[in-house]
């Protein structure tokens, strides 16, 4: 999958569809892709990916979309595939570049959209509901939606005929047969493109590694009660803000329990609030309690559904781990249950909330123990099923790692798909799909576009390194005033340091050296503050290194006095 050697890509030749993934292959996150044909383009997706520990102080990362900045104009719509945040995230951020974007998605995945635009305070933007079936056309492009199902309600896949052929995008999916809300994959619409001839099959590949089919998510639904009815006291179930099928399994069996529910986190609450005025989660009357109230019920009449299954810092349940939470505190004997699978990079982050909850006398139920969380991908079954149906004529697997993205090309070549015709790409490269033939031709810049608080890419790879050196290795500091004049040190060396050693007196076997260095220096005739700083940093460096084998972020300051 190395793009090392990829130049640039050629202007667009006519008749030539020219896909671009500006996110999602490579990572779980940031999904995106844009597609050209006769100067227009179609964005798939805008999703976020959520940082790992190598990224210190870092909110989110973006799609490099960057690379269509000066091109905001030909976009002619974005589409949609389902409302998670890997896949809507970043929409916000686009549309401060330009407001008026179509947005094309479901009802549920556009309402949930617009409470990010809301809170972004973004005004003058597009829309269009649609739902399986609908078909249209956008600038060059014929658009035709088919229903699929994921871990959130109305997901669809977008099937793009143009006149260089046609592309099938899956979004994310899976082929669960006795799905929650009776919506299940539309199969004979695959097979009915298949019969048309699909020229670029881009699917989903985040469980390809993984054999067989999906369990169902109605499997999860006894496990849940079972749970609810053992526990005699209170019950926190930690999902994402997004699985409205899975909060319905845990309303579902509070009731039958006889508990009352309460949300604890933001986008908890304003996700089930849009599900349910949509009507997509159905909760029974006198079910859900204000967070307030939850010390006039008993702790076996109450249930919690909460933000953090990934552990996230500031997250609800992190927070409840930590007993940091301002109302809900963790008694012995309460049942944890973490009802959703392991985002990789975040095991270390769940780890540690598990081991504090268990330390607090919890009870943890995961996915690793009991049967609480099933996945919204299709696993290998599921997509050799869809490869034998579609018959694509080449295939670019999406969504996913490395790993992943090999392993679904490695299961469409055993399908019939000719390996040349497999294209394992990374984000930026530039795939041409013309008279049925997709490959790649260049590649274009799309680095990780960092989010820190209201800063939005200006946090650059060096800058990370700085953090990252800060936080390991520590911080040390010397101060020296210097008279350049009489070629003399007035003051100092000083030295402190900060995440290194608790007492600076450590630095005393060093001080002579330094200041030998410098008088040195002053005395060859050396003016200049920064070769001066520099003589002070090069004989602290090698002086901690031979000490400490450590390589703190090592700031000198000469003061010409």
């Amino acid at each position: 999958m190395s793009a090392t050697r990829l130049s640039a890509p050629p202007d667009l030749p006519p008749e030539t569809l020219r896909i671009t993934p500006l996110g999602g292959l490579g990572d779980i996150g940031r999904n995106m892709a844009v597609l050209e044909i006769d100067g227009k383009l179609l964005l798939i997706d805008c999703g976020v990916l959520f940082p790992e520990d190598d990224h210190p102080g870092v909110d989110l990362i973006l799609p490099g979309f960057d690379v269509i900045a000066d091109r905001l104009d030909d976009v002619v719509g974005l589409v949609l595939t389902h409302g998670h945040e890997d896949h809507i995230g970043a929409v916000p951020y686009l549309l401060r570049q330009r407001s008026d974007i179509e947005l094309i998605g479901s009802e549920l995945t556009l309402a949930l959209v617009a409470e990010k635009i809301r809170e972004h305070r973004i005004r003058g933007t597009v829309s269009r509901v649609v739902t399986d079936g609908d078909r249209f056309r956008v600038g060059g492009f014929d658009l035709e939606f088919i229903a699929v199902n994921h871990s959130i309600p109305d997901a669809l896949a977008v099937a793009v005929r143009t006149d260089a052929g046609t592309v099938l995008h899956t979004g994310d999916f899976k082929l669960d047969q006795l799905p929650l809300d009776g919506r299940i994959t539309d199969l004979r619409a695959f097979a009915r493109l298949g019969e048309e001839g699909v020229d670029l099959l881009m699917i989903d590949s985040t469980n390809a590694e993984v054999p067989g089919f999906n369990t169902s998510e109605r499997d999860i639904s006894p496990v849940l009660e079972r749970i609810f009815h053992k526990s005699d006291q209170r019950v926190i179930v930690a999902c994402f803000a997004s699985h409205v099928h899975r909060v319905q399994q845990v309303l579902d069996a509070a009731v039958a329990d006889g508990r009352k529910v309460v949300y604890v986190g933001r986008s908890m609450l304003r996700n089930m609030g849009v599900a349910r005025d949509l009507g997509y989660l159905h909760v029974p009357a006198d079910t859900l309690i204000e967070l307030r109230d939850i010390d006039n019920y008993r702790p076996d009449e109450v249930v919690i559904i909460s933000t953090g299954s990934q552990g996230e810092p500031l997250s609800a349940l992190s927070r409840i781990a930590n007993r940091e939470h301002p109302v809900v505190q963790l008694e012995r004997g309460d049942t944890v249950v973490l009802a959703s699978s392991l985002i990789p990079g975040n095991e270390n982050a769940v780890y540690r909330v598990i081991n504090g909850l268990s330390r607090l006398g919890a009870q943890v139920v995961h996915k690793g123990n009991a049967l609480v969380h099933v996945s919204g991908h299709a696993s290998a079954g599921e997509l050799l099923f869809c490869y034998n149906i579609i018959k694509p004529r080449n295939v670019m697997p999406v969504h996913g790692e490395a790993r992943h993205l090999i392993a679904n090309a490695d299961l469409a070549v055993a399908t019939g798909v000719p390996a040349e015709c497999t294209i394992l790409a990374e984000d930026g490269m530039v795939v041409d799909l013309h008279r049925g033939r997709a490959r790649v031709v260049g590649k274009v810049d799309c680095g990780y576009i960092f989010v820190d608080g209201s800063t939005v890419g200006d946090i650059s790879e060096s800058a990370l390194t700085d953090r990252k050196i800060l936080g390991e290795e520590g911080f040390i500091s010397v101060i020296a005033v210097v008279n350049t004049q009489s070629r003399k040190i007035l003051s100092g060396p000083d030295v402190h340091a900060r995440g290194f050693v608790e007492d600076d007196r450590a630095f005393d076997a060093v001080l002579p050296r330094i200041t030998e260095a410098l008088e040195s220096a002053l005395l060859e005739g050396v003016e200049d503050p920064h070769r001066l700083q520099q003589v002070i940093r090069r004989q602290l460096g090698r002086w901690v290194s031979d000490s400490f084998r450590r390589r703190p972020m090592i700031i000198p300051v000469v003061i010409d006095g």
